[in-house]
């Protein structure tokens, strides 16, 4: 059975944790783990959680949406970090059906592997990930919804930042692209396993947590 909870995180910018994070996408990362119940000896530990999260600046106090399989333990996070509430979204996935007309937000990693040539040597056989943005963008995400099951009937687009500190070497680097819009259900398994798992690259740093409300 799938399940998650969602919790909304309103940021304290005075908090020096808060501040550090934001311009850190990978240290943003590492602070919401904290949140996240998981063995400890298990080899993908963000997968083993269902950790997805959001991250919404444009208001005047930034969001952070943050999915978990489990209740999180927000006494994990620095105290005074931001003012947390948690919905249990179980309930939701398990009553989506096909027919169900919703509004959508993700915010994903529109991206491809290229192939690689053929006279590469079998260690170098996947090419690199190409970032994708404009009309190539939306087409990833008119396919990835399809696999997702979802019929996308109205889409708007925008980009949006992945932060990184000035210098901070070698790391991951994506390319964020937020889409709304409303759409269909047409597979609802399939939907709820891409509500619980995400969708596209980037899942770790604020890519591919789909946040759907009826239409």
């Amino acid at each position: 059975m799938h399940r998650a909870r969602l919790t909304r995180l309103r940021l304290n910018l005075a908090h020096s944790a808060v501040r550090r994070d934001l311009a850190d996408y990978v240290g943003l990362h590492k602070t919401l783990m904290r949140l996240a119940i998981h063995d400890p000896g298990c080899p993908h530990p963000r997968r083993d959680a269902g950790l997805l999260f959001r991250l919404e600046t444009e208001h005047k106090i930034p969001l952070l949406f943050v999915q978990t399989k489990d209740e999180p333990e927000l006494e994990g996070l620095p105290r005074g970090y931001g003012a947390a509430d948690t919905i249990d979204l179980t309930p939701v996935i398990q009553h989506l059906d096909t027919g169900m007309r919703v509004h959508y937000r993700i915010t994903a990693n529109a991206s491809v592997r290229t192939p690689a040539p053929h006279c590469a040597p079998a260690s170098a056989r996947r090419g690199p990930v190409i970032a994708l943005d404009g009309p190539d963008a939306l087409a990833w995400w008119h396919r990835r919804a399809t696999r997702a099951g979802l019929t996308l009937e109205t889409t708007t687009m925008q980009p949006r930042p992945y932060r990184r500190p000035r210098g901070a070497g070698p790391g991951p680097h994506h390319r964020l692209t937020q889409f709304d819009g409303t759409a269909l259900i047409t597979d609802a398994p399939a939907l709820a396993g891409a509500l619980v798992h995400g969708i596209g690259r980037g899942l770790s740093y604020g890519a591919g947590l789909l946040s759907l409300a009826p239409a």
